[in-house]
């Protein structure tokens, strides 16, 4: 095991506990972290199974295969965090909404 594979395996579990800290909500996080961890435990010290699965994909390099996938993965996060986003905006808008029109309807009745 090279430094590198080390560092990088320490730094996964790292990750992979602190994320466990923060997301063990339901079974499905655990799941999901674990997998994610693995996987890229994986990755980290079998780095010519990477470069013969980009060559099947059709990519040159593991390293490039690596990348696509992980934009690909950032683009979806962004455009989840985005709709989260816009929907909280609108329950906002709606709490705002009818808070208001409440306000207004006891300084009618006051009045």
């Amino acid at each position: 095991m090279t430094i590198i594979q080390l560092t990088l395996t320490v730094c996964l579990i790292l990750i992979g506990i602190y994320m466990y800290t923060r997301l063990r909500s339901t079974l499905l996080d655990v799941i999901l972290i674990l997998l994610a961890t693995g996987t890229g435990i994986f990755f980290v010290l079998f780095p010519d199974f990477t470069t013969q699965l980009a060559h099947w994909m059709g990519v040159g390099r593991g390293v490039d295969l690596l990348l696509y996938l992980g934009f690909l993965f950032l683009f979806f996060l962004i455009i989840k965090l985005y709709a989260r986003i816009r929907k909280m905006e609108h329950n906002f808008t709606e709490v705002v909404r009818n808070k208001s029109i409440k306000d207004a309807e006891n300084l009618e009745k006051k009045n």
